[in-house]
């Protein structure tokens, strides 16, 4: 049934008497998308022609013949010399009536013992497992790029916050390192999620396997597999995997807004504590002085629409029965606007983060702005044996007095201080500058600079594994 004409073939075409409506078949098409696959989804044409060969299904002239055309058709499409039909409904079908075309009757014995149903299946496990690792090349060069700017700031002081109020000093690196941990976390996951995805749908055919003897190790062995998935009906129908790539997706994306929301707020003039070089920002058409953090509000806003197909893809599974449904079409453009919008945020951010500039005088004055190290008061009195609760009440009243003075505590004088707690000396001024403060937490994940140095080593280390 080979036709020389692409939009007249339809491989299920014997059980119907009429075409296809023009509308329904452009509907129900998916090959504007799906054929970002085409190169996975000859890797698995060609694996299970291997097999076919092996079992004795095909001979190996037959195999060689289907491989080489396959090959070709690889070429056609990498030279933009492939035709794609819509007709044709997908990138599977458009490949095989290629393929058909190129060798004869021979390329219709490819699909033997398969179905479209285990060949997407395969298809996008192969193609999320290889964008999965670009994803995770892209976070390291982050990660890289975040533990070199920590390097250089690990002695800048800056306010750490809680409600967005200054609560104590923190080393500039030590923030920074922050991030660095929760995209280890994503790393982490991403990696765990690889596993999952990596296992071999192929053979499941169309719902309850084949009658022929396939040899699904091997098929799995060709492909990198690294186990096959156990039920034929689960194989074809299921997308966690996709669903928990998503998830995965949108905790980096949740990770990337919240980093970009600080850089919006730090370059902004009522903080200016950093800049970030011009070739991340943009102008504004009508005012001059702008220079607006663009890759971060885009950033920020991009993350909507990944945490918004993975919405999108739960609800595409919730109410389907086993085994295959034609719903299961509408899983790829969520996935290939997760993986595409993931990549290109972790590229311009680790493209990015070399650019900033720190700002360290301001960042120490708004450091001194808040009472930063009430907190050093309070530790500062309980070593000298007074019992925290009543320390922390010592210390409000003498922020409360201090705020009514307009002064810093460290500016209040020691008979000033001695109305609040007549335990406080002359030492106390040690514990109240911002360096001493930050220099007392010298503990593993503390911000004392010595740990934030053992911190960067440790984090060199992990990306290196």
């Amino acid at each position: 049934m080979a036709n020389e004409d692409n939009g007249g073939y339809k491989p299920w075409g014997g059980r119907f008497t009429a075409p296809t409506d023009a509308f329904v078949e452009l509907f129900t098409s998916s090959v504007l998308f799906d054929q970002r696959m085409y190169a996975h989804d000859i890797q698995g044409s060609k694996a299970h022609a291997r097999m076919l060969a092996k079992v004795g299904v095909l001979t190996q002239a037959e195999a060689d013949q289907i491989i080489n055309g396959l090959d070709e058709i690889h070429a056609d499409i990498e030279s933009g010399k492939f035709e794609w039909s819509v007709s044709l409904e997908d990138v599977h079908m458009n490949i095989e009536a290629r393929l058909t075309q190129k060798i004869g009757d021979v390329g219709k014995k490819l699909h033997t013992g398969r179905s479209r149903n285990d060949q997407v299946a395969t298809d996008m496990r192969l193609y999320l497992r290889d964008e999965i690792d670009e994803i995770g090349t892209q976070l390291t060069r982050l990660q890289t790029a975040l533990l070199d700017l920590a390097e250089k700031e690990i002695d800048t002081i800056m306010p750490g916050f809680t409600h967005l109020q200054v609560a104590q000093p923190v080393s500039f690196a030590h923030h920074l390192m922050a991030w660095f941990e929760m995209l280890q976390r994503d790393g982490a996951r991403l990696k765990d999620c690889r596993v999952r995805v990596n296992s071999l749908p192929l053979g499941a055919a169309a719902l309850a396997g084949t009658s022929y003897p396939i040899d699904r190790a091997f098929t799995a062995k060709e492909l990198g597999f690294e186990a096959v998935c156990e039920n034929s009906l689960d194989a074809v129908s299921d997308r966690d995997f996709i669903i928990e790539f998503n998830f995965v997706a949108s905790l980096i994306m949740t990770h990337l807004s919240r980093f970009s929301e600080e850089l919006i707020i730090w370059m902004s003039q009522q903080f200016s504590f950093i800049d970030i070089g011009d070739a991340f920002c943009t102008g504004s058409s009508i005012m001059p002085q702008k220079k607006n953090p663009d890759v971060p509000e885009l950033v920020r806003g991009k993350t909507a629409r990944v945490q918004g197909n993975l919405v999108s893809m739960l609800t595409l599974m919730k109410g389907q029965p086993l085994a295959y449904n034609k719903d299961n079409q509408e899983d790829k453009e969520p996935l290939f606007d997760s993986i595409d919008t993931v990549k290109a945020s972790l590229r311009v951010f680790a493209d990015m983060v070399p650019s900033i500039t720190v700002n360290r005088d301001n960042m120490r004055a708004a450091t001194m702005k808040g009472f930063s190290t009430a907190t050093d008061l309070a530790d500062y009195l309980v070593r000298k044996s007074l019992p925290f609760r009543d320390a922390h009440e010592v210390v409000g009243k003498a922020v409360k007095y201090a705020i009514e003075q307009k002064k810093d505590l460290a500016e209040l004088s020691l008979d000033e201080m001695k109305q609040f707690s007549d335990i406080i000396e002359q030492d106390v001024f040690g514990v109240l500058t911002i360096e001493g403060s930050m220099k007392a937490r010298n503990h593993i994940g503390g911000t004392a600079p010595e740990q934030v140095k053992q911190a960067i080593a440790r984090g060199r280390k992990h990306i290196s594994n």
